[in-house]
């Protein structure tokens, strides 16, 4: 009988699946977070990135610390914050992992540049002079980009600091009691603290390092500017002729009549970069101290290690001088042995006959030649210093 063969018609399974979803958080200017759960494609319209730089946010890829400047964006990769910076939003990746929550909750909090024109307005009529305080504040006050991008230098600057102090309460009672004790336990848990601050080192290290290469180009400075290249393509010049770097953006679209007339009033350069400066400047340091903080801890572990070897050494050569003692005394005992062996034979010797009493000063003539030859060996050692005095 013949076998029937069914046919399966192919499903829609094999079709091209969509690209896997992750959870980001937009955080607008006034501090309102918005949770999107969203694919790459997706992120890559919203704020017109290539993939190439998106990829860097990529948790499952090994990039180094980063702070890129693109035309309308800036993207941050500092440890486990990776985020997307705009003139006016902020796109933070894993908005639910227990390390970002405190600095979502930090940027809603230090994001929103309240509006000081409505609440001025009573008072400049009572109070001329409060004007001026006022628009010098509205020159200070940093763009959108800068409050969230010191958000991220602080949390990442505090985290590392953190990590950096709990190892140091960790190791330095560990290399204390390993200095009382030399035991395989201590010296287990010292190497896994040396490795611990090894890798806190590198990642401290490639922080530093990438802030240090922003602050030597200031070009690449000048392209974390996203409101002055924002500005610039919308009203470059001003009616004075200067420069106005300040967006027509929800951030702080309020303020620009005011801040027209500052801008006209402080004329800014193409590479004017002292604000990014002084605040990269001052991150640096923090970064840097950290790190000074790392290099004491490994001078002191080396020490402690140095330290270690000392011991070891001395404990060998007291072994040494031990091994010497005990050679020694073989050697002598080995000659008296020699000569009680020979008078122990039962071999007739003619000069035994009568004078028994030969074997008595045999013996102890012997037993003086060998005490004399041990004390030779040791004075010899003593005087050539193999051994301590």
């Amino acid at each position: 009988m013949a076998r029937e063969i069914y046919l399966v018609p192919i499903e829609a399974s094999l079709k091209k699946k969509t690209a896997v979803t992750t959870n980001w958080i937009s955080i607008d200017a006034d501090g309102q977070g918005e949770i999107l759960d969203v694919d790459k494609y997706a992120i890559m319209r919203r704020v017109q990135i290539h993939a190439r730089d998106l990829r860097i946010l990529d948790p499952l890829l090994s990039y180094p610390s980063t702070i890129l400047g693109r035309e309308k964006v800036v993207v941050l990769n500092l440890e486990h914050i990776k985020a997307i910076i705009t003139a006016d939003e902020v796109l933070l990746r894993d908005p639910l992992d227990d390390n970002v929550i405190p600095i979502v909750a930090e940027l809603k909090r230090r994001l929103p540049q309240y509006n000081l024109t409505s609440q001025g307005q009573g008072e400049e009529e009572e109070n001329p002079g409060l004007r001026n305080d006022m628009d010098t504040g509205e020159e200070n006050e940093f763009p959108f980009e800068f409050r969230a991008l010191e958000v991220a230098l602080e949390a990442i600057c505090s985290f590392l600091d953190a990590r950096t102090r709990e190892l140091e309460t960790d190791t330095y009672p560990a290399l204390d009691e390993l200095t009382s004790m030399i035991s395989s336990r201590n010296l287990d848990r010292v190497r896994k603290l040396k490795s611990a601050m090894t890798r806190l080192t590198n990642r401290v290290q490639k922080v530093r390092d990438e802030l240090e290469q922003l602050l030597d180009d200031d070009d690449d400075m000048a392209d974390l500017y996203l409101s002055r290249k924002l500005a610039g393509a919308s009203s470059p010049v001003s009616g004075s002729g200067a420069p106005n770097w300040y967006p027509s953006s929800p951030t702080i679209g309020s303020k620009i009549s005011r801040t027209s007339r500052a801008s006209a009033v402080t004329v800014h350069e193409d590479n004017d970069v002292e604000e990014l400066e002084m605040l990269l400047e001052a991150y640096f340091m923090q970064i840097d101290s950290t790190l000074n903080k790392l290099t004491t801890l490994r001078e002191y572990i080396d020490d402690t290690e140095d330290y270690i070897n000392i011991q070891l050494d001395n404990h060998r050569n007291q072994l040494i001088q031990l091994e010497l003692f005990l050679s020694s005394g073989t050697v002598c005992l080995s000659i008296y042995s020699l000569v009680a062996a020979i008078f122990g034979m039962n071999i007739p010797y003619t000069w035994k006959e009568g004078h028994g009493y030969m074997f008595k000063w045999v013996v102890i003539l012997t037993g003086i030649l060998c005490a004399s030859t041990f004390t030779f060996i040791i004075s010899y050692a003593r005087h050539k210093g193999l051994v301590g005095s």
